[in-house]
């Protein structure tokens, strides 16, 4: 069941929108929260995707989900003005002003923490939805929600690469998709110190908080901030098997090399919607070896290997189709 969206009391009771008020040095509370200032995307960063793609689990945890993410989206096309470091510069924004308005609203949580399912980690995700939605004007692309049934693999979801990496919630129209939402709330809580984990489900993302004290899914890409238990996703958006979930790794957390390979997965889709099949493969194929215990990235490498091959064969036959004529018409 999902839970009550704590979002539209906050708003109502706060006036949060486009709050800049000066905020006092306040502890949190919450156990093993940490300190905006320590930057998980700060740490020794890799230049390009392919030094990326050859770290080691540790050298892809320093790097940080937001780069290895915009890493992955550089270099598509219609992604030629993106600057990783502006856009990570943005995020350190976020944290900086979710760590400000959650410790300014604190109180709330304490006064009422029924409203929030008395957790303190449910009450600083609503605060951080509440924060990007108002103060930074984040939403989902309305152009791109549509129902489950009306999705499938040439709708041409992945046409935008903007729209399914961060470059796009972080660019001038502060927009995404279930593709990208999630990891802009993982990226800027984990600079906060929350436990946050990027999880998935068929054809969707979602958010876990995964602390010593408490354990629940977020649903971000709603109106407002939702909680649900796994089951739902089992259903939500689309129907999962028993045998699906284990094949996939569905509903599991995932570690650095996990996040990464669904990074190149999606990498890969947009590669595919432009016609570049090779490194689309290519893009499945290293997901596959980041992240073996899902089947259907080495799937849709073999696959797209497979149509690339037949496409060579097919522009062969034609080419010499032609120089048959050719040579036919000069007799």
């Amino acid at each position: 069941m999902k839970h009550s969206r704590a979002k539209i009391l906050l708003l109502l009771a706060g006036g949060l929108c486009g709050v800049t008020a000066a905020v006092a040095c306040l502890c949190l509370t919450a156990h093993g929260h940490g300190d905006a200032q320590t930057r998980e995307h700060k740490a020794s960063p890799p230049p390009t995707l392919d030094v990326l793609v050859g770290l080691q689990s540790t050298g892809l945890a320093a790097t940080g989900i937001a780069r290895m993410n915009l890493l992955c989206q550089q270099g598509l096309s219609g992604t030629e003005g993106l600057d990783i470091n502006r856009a990570l510069s943005l995020i350190d924004q976020m944290a900086v002003r979710v760590k400000a308005e959650t410790q300014r609203h604190l109180y709330r949580f304490e006064r009422n923490r029924g409203e929030f399912e008395n957790s303190e980690g449910f009450f600083r995700m609503v605060m951080m939805g509440v924060v990007l939605t108002e103060d930074f004007g984040i939403h989902y692309n309305p152009r791109q929600r549509t129902a489950p049934a009306e999705t499938g693999p040439d709708d041409g979801f992945f046409a935008d690469p903007q729209m399914v990496f961060l470059g796009g919630l972080l660019g001038p129209g502060r927009q995404g998709t279930c593709s990208s939402l999630p990891v802009l709330y993982v990226a800027v809580g984990r600079q906060l110190g929350y436990p946050l984990k990027l999880v998935t489900t068929r054809g969707h993302l979602f958010v876990r908080w995964e602390g010593s004290r408490e354990r629940f899914n977020i649903e971000v890409t709603g109106r407002g901030v939702s909680r649900f238990e796994d089951d739902y996703y089992r259903h939500w958006p689309f129907e999962i098997s028993a045998a699906e979930e284990a094949a996939e790794g569905y509903l599991k957390s995932l570690s650095p090399a996990e996040e990464l390979a669904v990074f190149l997965s999606i990498r890969g889709m947009c590669l595919r919607e432009s016609g570049h099949l090779a490194e689309a493969a290519e893009s499945f194929a290293t997901a596959s070896r980041l992240s073996p215990g899902t089947q259907s990235y080495q799937q849709m490498a073999d696959a797209l290997g497979l149509k690339r091959g037949t496409e060579r064969r097919n522009a062969g036959d034609k080419s010499a189709s032609i120089q048959r004529d050719a040579s036919h018409s000069k007799l």
